[in-house]
C-alpha cells in the first residue's frame, strides 16, 4: 500500500501568497500544461455564484452545476465561459464518474444542504490525479457564526447596505483588492485579460443579488474539510485563510471586523476572528490505494 504524505499547510491566520482568484487559475494552468494534447474538463461547482478559472489558450470544456434559484439561474445564464450547465438538486444533477480534471467549488459548501454527500459526488466525478479547488466561509470563524445565525432578511439588508456599490459583493472577494489581483493575473496573457474583463462586465449587473442561504453544515469548516480529506484519502496540497469577505465590506469593513472580534471574545476562543475564508488546493491521488498520513 502506498503512503501519500500531505505537504505542510498554512496554519496561521493569514492570507496565502496569492489571492484565490489568481492561485486557482495558476494551479489550473499548471495542471493543464502537463497535458498538452488533452482538452481539460472543468466542473464549475457553484456556477451561479462567482466567476470561473482563467486557463489562457488551453482548450477546455466547462460544465456548471448549482442549485436552482432565480438569482443563481440569472447569473449562470449570463456566464459566457460555460459550455454546459445543470441546475437542480446537487445530489442528482449529472456528474459522470471520473469525468473532470478540475472541480472548482467557489463559495458553495457553506450554502448547500447535504454538503458531504455533494462533495462525495464531486470527488467521484474527479479523475485520479485531478484537482479540487475549494473556497468557502468557515463556520468556525466568528464571521461564519454571525452569517449563519442572522435572520435571512437581516443578512440581505446588511449585504445591500454595507457592501460598497459598484464592487463585487462579499460573494466573490475584496472589491478593489481583488480587481488589482486580477489585473496582475492578466499581465502578459491577452486571452486571460479578455476573460477577466468579460467576467467583470457580467458581474457588474449582479451586485444587487440577494445573498445565498447560510447553511454551514459541519463540513464547512477548516477542521471539517481536513477530516473529510483524511477519510476520503485526498491530499491537501495547499491551505490558506483570509479575511477577504470581511474586507469586501469596504469602508464598513472595520465595523464588521470589530463585531467579529467581539463575538470571538465572547466565545472564549471557540470562534476565530482572524479569518473568514478558507482556500484549499486538494489533489485526488493517482493510486486509489493511496492513503494520507
Amino acid at each position: 500500500m502506498t503512503d501519500l504524505r500531505t505537504p505542510s499547510v498554512n496554519d496561521g491566520e493569514s492570507t496565502g501568497p496569492r489571492h484565490p482568484t489568481q492561485l486557482f487559475s495558476v494551479r489550473a494552468r499548471e495542471y493543464a500544461y502537463q497535458k498538452p494534447l488533452q482538452r481539460i474538463q472543468i466542473l464549475e461547482a457553484g456556477c451561479g455564484w462567482g466567476d470561473g478559472l482563467h486557463l489562457g489558450a488551453k482548450e477546455r470544456h466547462v460544465t456548471g452545476v448549482d442549485v436552482d434559484t432565480p438569482s443563481v439561474r440569472a447569473h449562470t445564464r449570463a456566464r459566457a465561459d460555460l459550455d454546459a450547465w445543470h441546475l437542480g438538486d446537487l445530489r442528482t444533477v449529472p456528474m459522470p464518474p471520473r469525468m473532470y480534471d478540475i472541480v472548482h467549488a467557489h463559495f458553495l459548501i457553506e450554502r448547500v444542504q447535504h454538503a458531504e454527500l455533494v462533495l462525495d459526488r464531486f470527488v467521484a466525478a474527479l479523475k485520479p490525479g485531478g484537482l479540487l479547488l475549494m473556497r468557502f466561509r468557515d463556520r468556525a470563524s466568528s464571521y461564519g457564526f454571525i452569517d449563519r445565525v442572522l435572520p435571512g432578511w437581516l443578512r440581505a439588508l446588511a449585504w445591500q447596505r454595507l457592501s460598497p456599490a459598484g464592487t463585487e459583493r462579499p460573494r466573490s472577494g475584496t472589491g478593489g483588492a481583488e480587481h488589482a489581483q486580477r489585473r496582475e493575473l492578466a499581465d502578459g496573457d491577452p486571452e486571460v485579460a479578455r476573460g477577466i474583463e468579460a467576467g467583470e462586465d457580467r458581474s457588474a449587473g449582479a451586485d444587487t443579488a440577494a445573498p445565498p442561504p447560510a447553511v454551514y453544515e459541519a463540513i464547512a469548516s477548516r477542521e471539517g474539510m481536513r477530516s473529510y480529506c483524511v477519510m476520503r484519502g485526498l491530499m491537501i496540497a495547499e491551505e490558506y485563510t483570509s479575511l477577504d469577505t470581511v474586507a469586501a465590506f469596504g469602508r464598513w469593513s472595520h465595523v464588521v471586523s470589530g463585531i467579529c472580534r467581539l463575538v470571538a471574545a465572547m466565545s472564549r476562543g471557540r470562534l476565530s476572528a482572524g479569518h473568514s475564508d478558507v482556500t484549499l488546493v486538494i489533489r485526488k491521488p493517482e493510486n486509489r490505494f493511496a492513503r494520507v498520513i
